[in-house]
């Protein structure tokens, strides 16, 4: 298995130095709906608060707006009737204008919702960085090509991305019980065929894939523990080491897990 790579320790810490002493690039985090956006407020400042980021723009529906005061790092786009995020020009206009985006989850479960991510993400030239339950909604509605976008990063628990592989009837399945040797085998082919990036967790292994390579480092060097893992900070900080290391994914990431 030589695109298979274990790490104890950071071989690429000089990616360190390319995060800027001055403030540079948009981040927009997505997601909220009409009873909560706690997650996207508090990724936001947990970014700004961490990272030399020029501006962190929190994204939520317009069911919102009169609940919030009129910041300027907030912006509100159309919200379906359940009161989540509906439009996928708005998405799309709204991934292409920054450098960076996250999809923090948080956004109701409705086919309309799911569906306005989908196409918006599948047509984004911008990176984009889904977590939390946005991957579940996104599974629900996901097509293969969407999973073209060599753009697209899915920070998914093994479940999760179980969901996304029989969406598209992947041949291969994902097992909690199978060996650590297998989940590797299915990332590395799934990766193949499908040039978005996956991060995941797997019998205390953080799992990185791209382009059929694979990378596991052991959860204890990221400072993270299987359940704050999935609280959004661990992705917001994998999206902060990509925005300053673009189109170095795996180095970046793995870098971000030693960080």
């Amino acid at each position: 298995m030589d695109y298979f790579k274990k790490y104890e320790e950071n071989p690429y810490e000089d990616l360190r130095w390319n995060i800027p002493e001055r403030k540079q690039g948009i981040v927009h985090i997505i997601g909220g709906n009409s009873q909560t956006f706690r997650t996207p407020v508090k990724i936001g400042e947990w970014l700004s608060a961490n990272y030399p980021v020029e501006a962190t723009h929190i994204v939520l529906p317009d069911a919102l707006k009169a609940k919030l005061p009129p910041l300027p790092n907030l912006v509100f786009l159309k919200s379906t009737e359940s009161g989540s995020i509906a439009d996928a020009l708005e998405i799309a206009g709204t991934l292409e204008s920054a450098d960076y985006n996250i999809l923090i989850g948080d956004l109701s479960r409705n086919t309309v919702t799911a569906k306005a991510i989908g196409d918006a993400c599948e047509k984004s030239t911008k990176p984009i960085l889904i977590t939390r339950d946005s991957v579940d909604l996104l599974a629900s509605e996901i097509k293969e090509t969407t999973l073209m976008n060599e753009q697209l990063v899915l920070v998914a628990s093994i479940a999760q991305l179980q969901k996304v592989f029989r969406a598209i009837y992947y041949p291969k399945m994902l097992m909690m019980t199978q060996p650590l040797t297998q989940i590797v085998e299915a990332l590395h082919k799934f990766t193949l065929s499908y040039p978005s990036k996956i991060v995941t967790l797997y019998n205390g292994q953080i799992l990185i894939s791209q382009n059929g390579e694979v990378a596991a480092i052991p959860i204890e060097k990221s400072g993270y523990t299987p359940l704050t893992m999935w609280g959004g900070e661990f992705a917001a900080k994998v999206s902060a080491y990509n925005l300053y290391n673009p189109d170095n994914f795996m180095k970046a990431t793995i870098c971000a897990v030693f960080s």
